[in-house]
């Protein structure tokens, strides 16, 4: 039984990518001089978890616009990067309904809600510009195995209580720069939905959904808020678990069952970091007839690891799908210095003093400590954010920028990150379908998680964080596979049958 190791490598001084493939044998652990016992990691393949669905990644309307500059062939090997099969063979991607911050202005389909109750000027000829388009190639090169996640950066403005900025929120997102007028609604900086526009919300969301199916765009999900509970300098809107929880189950629900898309959608709630997850969701958990109605639960990475608050959440609620429904380097694209309104606060990136190429290599580590972290929590479901920017880390409708998987490089092309080679790399060792099965590290040296992929072939992601070489040795069901070399800080797979 042999076995394919291979390691990504990453030269910090010039940045050059490149990958070191080996062919290793397994021995019967039997026949060995002595019981291998030190550096080992162990494999249970009777051991099973859950399914890892697939990988995907967020078109906005800033990726979907700067893929329409390009030439067809560059566009084309662009989308090919995410939705090909030589790419990340993406199954999922999650669009937002009217402008977020990766937009190129605010907009709505319904420029004034208040003085067109009955929606009759609801429109998303503003998608049709970018966003259908690109989709529509995307779902083209995927062969049509695409689902995709729609989710509401804020409600119409007109409909909203004035901006909600905390101090909190200040100190993470930037604010005091900004001269806020809290005596009116806008699509930014929080506010909530008023209770009188939940009905006509709800009915907005459904049209929405039904006019991209009606475009050929397999919308699968819902969440019901980006980020529930961030006032953002960009459109954000506030809600507590047991708000969205009313909103579900007395308006939302009732219009998809009147559009026979009540089941057929599939509804996630938070969609925000994960370290304040439990509360909101076990406050909308609380009401049976409402949980009911929700598939799982989304969440992003932007505040730590916090994996232990996802194995709660699946221990708790077993049935339901952990979603990563958003990440990326809190940096500009070649820059340490954080793509927040403010430099000093949370978004800083780690330090001024990162070259561009630490700044990549650090992006690649974060993302596999993530994914191997989340995949042994228990999540079934990952998409990463812009599918690409450009050099500044936009265009969008507010200040600063962030990095992302593939960058513009101003001449009509494009560059792809370490850290996209390394989601590629992950994607392609745990693909749609495989099953997560037991494992045991010998120490803190090394991370590691394991599938059985739909093939019946395994495949194990062994991170080395650690600025010298390891080496380990896998073990599963009485064989052993010496001498696994794992490079200093690089990711490497093992794939065997």
């Amino acid at each position: 039984m042999n076995a394919k190791a291979t390691s990504i490598l990453f030269d910090k001084n010039t940045g050059a990518i490149t990958k070191d493939c080996r062919e290793l044998t397994w021995q019967d652990e039997a026949t060995l001089p002595k019981a291998v016992e030190a550096s080992v990691v162990g494999l249970y393949p009777h051991y099973t978890f859950q399914t890892v669905e697939g990988w995907g990644c967020a078109m906005t309307e800033t990726s979907c616009y700067l893929l329409t500059q390009m030439d067809a062939a560059t566009r084309r090997d662009a989308l090919s990067r995410w939705f090909g099969p030589e790419g990340v063979n993406a199954r999922f991607v999650r669009i937002h309904i009217d402008s977020c911050d990766y937009s190129l202005s605010e907009y709505q389909a319904v420029e004034d809600p208040i003085a067109d109750p009955e929606l009759n000027t609801f429109t998303i000829d503003r998608d049709r510009q970018y966003i259908l388009p690109v989709m529509k190639e995307a779902l083209a090169l995927s062969g049509g195995n695409l689902r995709v996640l729609l989710s509401p950066w804020s409600p119409p403005w007109q409909w909203k209580t004035p901006p909600e900025f905390s101090q909190n929120d200040a100190a993470v997102y930037g604010g005091a720069e900004y001269d806020l007028d809290t005596s009116k609604p806008g699509r930014c900086f929080g506010g909530r939905l008023k209770k009188e526009y939940y009905g006509p919300w709800a009915r907005y969301l459904v049209k929405f959904i039904r006019a991209y199916l009606d475009e050929g765009i397999p919308v699968s999900m819902l969440s019901i808020q980006n980020e529930a509970s961030a006032a953002t300098p960009w459109d954000s809107c506030l809600w507590s678990g047991e708000e969205e929880r009313t909103f579900l189950k007395d308006h939302l629900w009732p219009e998809l069952d009147k559009a026979g898309l009540a089941g057929k959608i599939e509804i996630f709630i938070w969609d925000h970091n994960k370290e304040r997850a439990i509360e909101h969701i076990d406050a909308f958990m609380a009401d049976p007839e409402a949980a009911e109605k929700v598939s799982g639960f989304a969440y992003h990475w932007y505040s730590g690891d916090h994996f232990e608050a996802l194995s709660l959440l699946h221990g708790r609620y077993p049935d339901r799908v952990l979603m990563h429904s958003e990440s990326c380097p809190l940096h500009k694209p070649g820059s340490p210095l954080s793509g927040s309104a403010t430099e000093d606060g949370v978004l800083n990136a780690g330090g001024a003093n990162r070259t561009a190429q630490e700044c990549d290599h650090g992006d690649a580590m974060d993302y596999a400590h993530d994914i191997i972290g989340d995949l042994n929590a228990g999540m079934q479901r990952w998409i990463d954010w812009n599918m690409i920017v450009d050099e500044a880390g936009g265009p969008r409708h507010v200040s600063g920028g962030f990095a992302a998987s593939l960058v513009t490089d101003g001449k009509g092309g494009y560059t792809a990150s370490l850290y996209y080679e390394t989601v590629r790399q992950i994607a392609r060792t745990l693909r749609p379908g495989a099953v997560r099965i037991g494992k045991s590290v010998y120490g803190r040296d090394v991370e590691a998680a394991a599938c059985r992929n739909a093939d019946g072939t395994i495949g194990v992601l062994l991170l080395n964080r650690a600025g010298e070489e390891r080496t380990v040795n896998l073990r599963m069901s009485g064989r052993i596979l010496q001498g696994v070399r794992l490079p200093a800080e690089a990711l490497t797979t093992v794939e065997f049958e």
